[in-house]
C-alpha cells in the first residue's frame, strides 16, 4: 500500500527531524566499502573534545547512524574529572524541567535523581557524566541526545576509522601528539575531520602559518591526504536545533566528497572543496574581529551605526590579509563574510569581547570561559600580529611610497593586540581606533590589496 510504513522506512530523530531510513544505511555502505570494512566490523567514529561544536557534531551523526548499531560505532572522547560548579547544577535542573521530553528521558534512564541532588549541593556532578545524558557544559541550554562517553583516550582513539578533531587549536598539538603513541602499531590510516578554527605562527625557516590540520600531520604523521577541515557559518545549538546550516568539508577529493555525502542532511547541507589550508585560516581569521565587534557593540550601547563603520574595518583588514595567503581571494569573499557575519551575530568570540568591554570578564581570567569553552580569538590575534609584523613581508605604503610590514596596513588587529595580547590599553581603545582621523577609508586598503602584487604563497608553508 503506498505510503505504508514498509515502504515509508522512516526514522525520528531526538532532535525532531525525520529522514529516510533506508538512505541513511545506504551512506553507511557506501562509506564503510571505501574504508574497506567487513561485515560484523563497524565503522568506528569518535570525536575528540566535546566543545559544543564537537559535542554537537557527534550528536548529529548518532542521530542519524546510531540506529544502525552493527554498522557504526559513535563516541566522544572527554577528559575526566571536570566538576559541575553548583550554579551551572541549578540552571541544569531548570533545563531539565522545562523540557517534558528530557524530563521524561532521564526519568526513563533513573538518571534524573542525581540532577535533583546537585541542584541541591548533595552530590557533585562532572563534565563526561552529564555529557551521558546529552549536556554539553557549554551549552547547557541546548541538550543534545544521549551519547556514549569514552574518557581514557586510548581506549577511544586506537582503532578508530574517524577521528573527528573537536579540540581548540591550541589543545590540538599535544593531544594528538599522545594519540601517535597509540597509533604505533597501526596497520590501517584514519581519517582525521578537524573542526578547529585557530592557528599558530612560525618565523623560521621563514614566517609561516600553523593550522590544526598539519599539527596534527606533524604529531601523527597521518598524511595530509587522510587529513580535512570542516567548518562553515554555523552556531553549534542551532544547527543542532534543526536551524538551515551549510558547511564545507575540505582536503583531497578521495573523502571529502564521500564525507559531504555521509555527513549531508536535509537541515545541514556540506559541500566539498580542495583548498584545505586557505579555508581554515580564513575559520581563525574571523575570530579576531569578532572579538572587537563585541567590544564596539557594548561600548556603544549596541549603535548599528557604530557596528558598521567597524564592519567596514575589519572586512577590509580581512580582504587585505587574504590578498597576502590566497592566489585568488576572490573565491574566499564569500565563505569568508558569510562566517564573520554569524561570529558577530551571536558567536562566542563577540560574546567574550562584549563581556570584556562591560568589565564582567578580565584578561587575568584566561582564555579558557566557564560555559563557554575555549577563546579562540585571542590567540589567533597574536599569531596573525605576530605574522604580519615581520619585515621580510613588507608591502609598499602608497602614503610615502615606502615599505612597511603588513601589519601597519591593519589598524584594527594592532589595536586588538594591545589590549588582548600586550594588555597596554584597555577596550575603550578599539573606539579611539576607528575615531582616528588620520584613520584611511577602508576602501584604500581594498585597493591597495586589488591593485599590487601581494600573495605571499610561504605564508602557507607552500614553495
Amino acid at each position: 500500500m503506498v505510503g505504508s510504513i514498509d515502504t515509508l522506512h522512516l526514522s525520528l530523530y531526538s532532535n525532531g527531524s525525520s529522514y529516510n531510513c533506508t538512505g541513511l544505511e545506504e551512506k553507511i555502505d557506501e562509506l564503510r566499502c571505501l574504508l574497506g570494512k567487513s561485515a560484523g566490523d563497524p565503522l568506528r567514529i569518535v570525536s575528540v573534545g566535546a566543545g559544543a561544536w564537537g559535542s554537537v557534531f557527534a550528536a548529529l551523526l548518532q542521530d542519524s547512524y546510531g540506529q544502525f548499531r552493527e554498522k557504526v560505532q559513535i563516541r566522544i572522547w572527554r577528559r575526566p574529572g571536570k566538576a559541575v560548579d553548583r550554579a551551572t547544577a541549578e540552571h541544569l535542573f531548570e533545563v531539565i524541567n522545562s523540557r517534558e521530553d528530557v524530563l521524561r528521558r532521564l526519568i526513563r534512564r533513573c538518571a534524573y535523581l542525581k540532577y535533583v541532588e546537585a541542584r541541591l549541593g548533595d552530590r557533585t556532578l562532572f563534565a563526561d557524566e552529564i555529557l551521558k545524558d546529552g549536556f554539553c557544559l557549554n551549552m547547557i541550554d541546548t541538550p543534545l541526545c544521549p551519547l556514549k562517553v569514552v574518557t581514557n583516550l586510548q581506549e577511544a582513539v586506537w582503532d578508530a576509522d574517524i577521528v573527528v578533531n573537536g579540540l581548540p587549536s591550541t589543545e590540538t598539538r599535544e593531544v594528538f601528539e599522545e594519540i601517535s603513541n597509540y597509533w604505533k602499531e597501526r596497520i590501517t590510516v584514519p581519517i582525521i575531520i578537524s573542526l578547529s578554527k585557530g592557528i599558530e605562527a612560525a618565523l623560521e625557516p621563514v614566517p609561516h602559518i600553523i593550522t590544526p590540520t598539519q599539527m596534527i600531520n606533524r604529531a601523527t604523521g597521518v598524511p595530509i591526504e587522510n587529513i580535512l577541515y570542516l567548518g562553515g557559518p554555523n552556531i553549534a545549538s542551532e544547527i543542532y536545533n534543526k536551524e538551515y546550516a551549510n558547511a564545507r568539508i575540505c582536503g583531497a577529493e578521495k573523502w571529502r566528497k564521500p564525507l559531504a555525502n555521509f555527513l549531508r542532511h536535509p537541515h545541514f547541507i556540506v559541500w566539498d572543496n580542495s583548498d584545505l589550508v586557505t579555508h581554515e585560516v580564513m575559520g581563525g581569521l574571523k575570530n579576531v574581529y569578532a572579538i572587537g565587534a563585541g567590544m564596539v557593540a557594548a561600548l556603544t550601547n549596541e549603535s548599528a551605526t557604530s557596528k558598521s563603520v567597524y564592519f567596514a574595518h575589519c572586512t577590509s583588514e580581512m580582504i587585505f590579509i587574504t590578498h597576502l595567503l590566497a592566489e585568488e581571494p576572490e573565491k574566499l569573499a564569500g565563505p569568508l563574510l558569510a562566517d564573520t557575519y554569524v561570529t558577530l551575530l551571536k558567536g562566542r568570540n563577540a560574546w567574550y569581547g562584549q563581556m570584556l568591554a562591560k568589565g564582567e570578564l578580565s584578561r587575568d581570567m584566561g582564555d579558557s570561559i566557564s560555559g563557554k569553552g575555549m577563546i579562540q580569538g585571542v590567540s589567533a590575534v597574536g599569531a596573525f600580529y605576530e605574522l604580519l609584523s615581520q619585515s621580510s613581508l613588507s608591502v609598499l605604503h602608497r602614503d610615502g611610497n615606502k615599505p612597511v610590514a603588513p601589519v601597519e596596513l591593519c589598524p584594527i588587529l594592532k589595536t586588538l593586540y594591545k589590549i588582548l595580547i600586550t594588555r597596554e590599553k584597555s577596550s575603550q581603545a578599539i573606539l579611539q581606533a576607528l575615531r582616528d582621523e588620520t584613520l584611511n577609508d577602508p576602501r584604500d586598503r581594498i585597493e591597495i590589496a586589488q591593485t599590487h602584487a601581494f600573495y605571499r604563497p610561504s605564508l602557507l608553508g607552500q614553495p
